[in-house]
Parts: C-alpha cells; sequence; structure tokens
C-alpha cells in the first residue's frame, strides 16, 4: 500500500471518529449567518446644516422576537452643535410584512418641562412607512428627539430568521431633513417561551391578546396571571 493512500485512510478514519456535534460546528461556521445588527448610525454635515452635525440613529429594543409578539424601533434625532434645528415629521419603514403599529410615542424637549414622553398617532406614508408629525419637535445638543414605533411580529415569522427593518425620513428644518433607506436595525426570531406559548393557545379560546399586546420580554408569571384572570371573568 503507497505512503499516499495510507495517508487517506488514516484522515478518513480520524474524520469518523469526530463527534457528530464537532462536524456539524465546523459545518456552521463555513456557513455563517449575516451580522444582524440591532442599531445603525449616520451624520450629516454640509451646507444645508450650516456645517453643524447632525446625528441620526435607528435601534431595535431586543436582539430576539418570538412571533405574535411586540418589537419596538427607536428613531432619534440629535445635533452636536447650534443651530437647533427644529423636527416636523419622523418616519419609521418597518420590516416588510409588518402591519400597523401597535402604538408610537415621541419623547421630546418642552420649555421649562425638559424632555417629555407622548403617545402619539402615526399615519401611514403611503410607500410603506408610518409617520409621526409636528408643528416641531426642537432640538439642540442637549435635547434630541426620539420616535418610538411598536410593532407585532407577524405569526408566521420563522424561528431563526433574521428580520431587517427598512430605514428612516426625517423633515425639518435647518438642513436636518434627510432619508436613509439603509439606516435600519435586525432582530432574529426565537422560540416563544413557554408564556407566550400558552397565551398564544388560548386565543382561540377568547381568553388571549387579541390586539397582540405581548411584549417579547414578558414574564411567565405575568402571563399566567392575565390568563387565569381572564378565565375567572369569562367563567363568572
Amino acid at each position: 500500500m503507497s505512503s499516499n493512500t495510507v495517508r487517506r485512510v488514516a484522515a478518513l478514519a480520524a474524520a469518523t471518529a469526530l463527534p457528530a456535534g464537532l462536524l456539524m460546528a465546523g459545518a456552521g461556521v463555513a456557513n455563517a449567518a449575516p451580522t444582524c445588527n440591532q442599531s445603525s448610525h449616520t451624520t450629516k454635515n454640509d451646507a444645508s446644516t450650516v456645517w453643524v452635525t447632525h446625528t441620526y440613529d435607528k435601534s431595535v429594543t431586543v436582539k430576539e422576537a418570538a412571533a405574535g409578539t411586540n418589537v419596538t424601533y427607536k428613531i432619534e434625532v440629535g445635533t452636536t452643535g447650534i443651530g437647533n434645528p427644529y423636527v416636523n415629521a419622523i418616519r419609521d419603514y418597518p420590516p416588510a410584512g409588518f402591519g400597523k403599529p401597535v402604538s408610537a410615542k415621541v419623547t421630546s424637549y418642552h420649555f421649562l418641562q425638559g424632555q417629555q414622553t407622548e403617545d402619539v398617532s402615526p399615519v401611514v406614508t403611503g410607500d410603506g412607512g408610518w409617520s409621526v408629525n409636528s408643528t416641531g419637535w426642537f432640538v439642540n445638543s442637549g435635547n434630541s428627539v426620539i420616535a418610538e414605533f411598536t410593532y407585532k411580529v407577524p405569526n408566521g415569522a420563522a424561528t431563526g430568521v433574521q428580520i431587517t427593518s427598512g430605514g428612516i425620513d426625517v423633515g425639518g428644518t435647518v438642513g436636518v431633513g434627510i432619508r436613509r433607506d439603509n439606516l435600519n436595525a435586525c432582530f432574529t426570531v426565537r422560540e416563544k417561551n413557554a408564556g407566550e406559548a400558552a397565551l398564544g393557545s388560548t386565543d382561540g379560546a377568547g381568553l388571549g391578546s387579541s390586539e397582540g399586546q405581548l411584549s417579547s420580554t414578558g414574564s411567565i408569571s405575568d402571563v399566567l396571571g392575565d390568563t387565569i384572570t381572564r378565565v375567572i371573568q369569562n367563567g363568572s
């Protein structure tokens, strides 16, 4: 038997002796999924901003979420110097297949009150986005404006899939307006935990959350407590 043949037989025997888990792990590394970033950031500094740098961030508040739970996207608009623009529109572009926001709110500066958070009503933009609008949210180097859009993850979202949102569109004064389709955020779909699964199984009987208000971080005790309360109320 030649030396090459001996080496091939030895290599085959060694590979066969490896645990299956390690072989699978090696395959996984070779076919690793693309990076799923929870946030992204960009800036704008040109003649329209009077050479003041405006900042823009978009993020999703959880790294993983189950189908049927809620996720929240945050869009923050700020400035690093003078100029003090007013933002009058912030538009969010959620992932494809997401419906109308469950809720939306804006945190902005109010004279003599500081940063205040208010519930707002999002308006469909006609191009797949949702907009919150104002006569003008004040922005300076110490006070940004933050819009938060909460959506329900579609029930059919498959476990393990990475879901990436669309971008943003901002309107306002002093060059703050910008559209960035690639300013997005990503999360991974996970299995439902026991509480989420229990709540989902009661929806058909009218005992679950018909509005899909369950948070992706809801505890089992909270979920089961609500379910038991609804059973008692429906049975009384």
